[in-house]
């Protein structure tokens, strides 16, 4: 049963699944009152508790304390309630790529009783508008410099009531900044309920239509009271980084719950490439990092020309699958355990994982505290230990999707089916097999094959295509496109070029096909649907 709440806007509330539809939650264990506001809880809350002084987050050039971050926060909350009108409830999406001032506005919404959705900077308007119009967002603070696929998608929602620029680069310059200059330090958060929404988390899905994941305050407490307190003993002299968007509920635990829980500090890169993480490692000696399988690779070979990480205690793997190789030389040239783990936008976080005293390759382990997982089949039944099946998991965090039908296909007699695909042995360790949609996973990233499909379609050579994901040394897969063009178009190096060039440009770069293949026909059905697992 729902707790109290403190929304005065009760969008999210009423857009949660019918109850018969909620998975069955485990919270033995995880005991918080029945107001909670979890901004408060990751700044206030640790200053009270002693760590003021501790460093919270460093980025771009600076370094500020809990008790600093716990100012900021509470001056953009007054400006957030003051100025802007937001009120408990509202949807505020926050535009930006990582560093600290998208997680002082994560917090301070969060404070003020927000609904935040957090997107990242590479999204294109009419992706954003996707989300303003799913979630009917009313609010959105962007980063000055990535303002204008922001106003492009304004000007299309009339329902976005209020754009408001902050500055990413630490000057404070932009209009949100100079709103909240003058404000007071203090600031009364709204006592939000355990049970209301706090985070909005977006996922693709296979079909390329966003759904969005509701997660409660709470709920951002047990991902760190879980996983991060039981898999890795975070301590306050932890120093966090990674590669993964704040956007991306994987990034937002570790780069930022996870730290902030238990004193810690987080180092925000705007650009995580391998050699920056490298480069941040080794300057604050860094102990815990969040990244794909593709990076480890580059930060083993700049391990081989002399960079120094060895104060890196705990290497988080997720987002693909960890191929042995990577695990075996991590182990052989650190002699510590490479981490990898299973999580999910539904689920939050990571549930299932290795351990540093349990720990295999190839192997994704075993549940995290709190949570369950089996091996099923097509109806629902537990399979022999060692035969492939579709993973089943439930615990205290759990799948509500806003308004979507496809809640029923993702959460069945109680238990998340989270799409992949597993295989259990008879010791109880879980080891992934595959994926059982058309997702494609590359670099860490989920890109919807069908949304690729359709960017390709909007260029006037392309007649049809398909798009699956191919196998990669490198990325684990890559987008791979197999187009038709249309007459009068000759397929090239040239074509080849302006059609990822179009991609990138409607959807986000990232999603661009790094393979295409041109053919004179797709394989179909004789009903005319294309058969994509034989260009597989």
């Amino acid at each position: 049963m729902l707790g109290p709440t403190a929304h005065s806007d009760r969008f999210t509330r009423d857009a949660l699944p019918p109850a018969a539809q909620w998975p069955e939650f485990n919270l033995a264990g995880f005991d918080y009152p029945e107001y909670l506001n979890a901004g408060v809880e990751l700044t206030d809350a640790m200053v009270a508790r002693g760590f003021g002084d501790n460093t919270a987050l460093i980025g771009n050039g600076r370094q500020r304390t809990y008790k600093e971050l716990a100012d900021w926060t509470n001056r953009l909350a007054h400006a957030l309630v003051a100025d802007l009108g937001v009120k408990p409830g509202n949807r505020v999406l926050i535009r930006s790529a990582n560093n600290p001032a998208m997680v002082a506005c994560w917090l301070a919404a969060t404070k003020a009783g927000a609904v935040v959705v957090n997107t990242m900077p590479m999204l294109r308007a009419s992706e954003l508008k996707k989300y303003v119009d799913k979630a009917e967002i009313q609010f959105a603070l962007c980063d000055t410099r990535l303002m204008e696929e922001m106003e492009s998608c304004a000007a299309q929602c009339p329902g976005l009531q209020r754009v408001v620029g902050f500055d990413g680069t630490s000057n404070h310059e932009a209009e949100l900044d100079r709103l909240a200059l003058e404000k007071p330090v203090k600031f009364d958060a709204v006592q939000t309920g355990r049970d209301d929404v706090a985070l909005l988390g977006f996922t693709s899905g296979s079909t390329g239509e966003p759904k969005a994941t509701m997660h409660f305050h709470r709920d951002l407490l047990i991902i760190a009271d879980g996983y991060a307190r039981e898999v890795l003993n975070v301590q306050p002299e932890d120093i966090f980084v990674g590669s993964p968007p704040l956007a991306f509920t994987f990034g937002l635990g570790g780069l930022a719950i996870f730290p902030l829980r238990f004193g810690a500090t987080a180092t925000l890169l705007e650009q995580a490439t391998p050699p920056n993480m490298i480069e941040i490692i080794e300057k604050y000696r860094a102990t815990v990092c969040f990244t794909a399988p593709t990076a480890y690779r580059v930060m083993l070979s700049a391990m081989e020309e002399g960079a120094d990480l060895s104060s890196l205690r705990a290497a988080v793997s997720a987002g693909e699958t960890l191929p042995k190789p990577v695990y075996d030389d991590w182990m052989r040239k650190t002699g510590k355990p490479m981490l990898d783990g299973i999580g999910a936008t539904e689920m939050l976080h990571i549930f299932i994982s290795n351990r540093f005293d349990d720990h295999r390759p190839a192997c994704t382990g075993k549940p995290v505290g709190g949570y369950e997982a089996k091996v099923v089949d097509d109806n629902g039944a537990t399979v022999p230990d060692g035969t492939v099946g579709r993973l089943a998991v439930r615990g205290p965090t759990g799948c509500r999707y806003l308004n979507d039908d496809r809640q029923a296909g993702y959460v069945v007699d109680g238990w998340n089916i989270t799409g992949d695909s597993f295989i259990r042995d008879a010791d109880g360790y879980f080891h992934f097999a595959a994926r059982n949609d058309d997702m494609i996973v590359s670099a860490g990233y989920n890109i919807a094959g069908p949304e690729v499909e359709a960017a390709l379609l909007s260029h006037p050579a392309v007649s049809e295509c398909a798009v699956i994901g191919a196998p990669d040394a490198d990325r684990g897969h890559i987008v791979q496109a197999h187009v038709v063009l249309n007459a009068g178009f000759e397929a090239s190096d040239a074509m080849t070029r302006d059609l990822q060039t179009h991609v990138k440009a409607t959807i986000a770069p990232y999603k661009y096909p790094r393979s295409i293949i041109f053919a004179e026909a797709l394989p179909k059905t004789q009903t005319g649907k294309i058969q994509r697992f034989r260009l597989r």
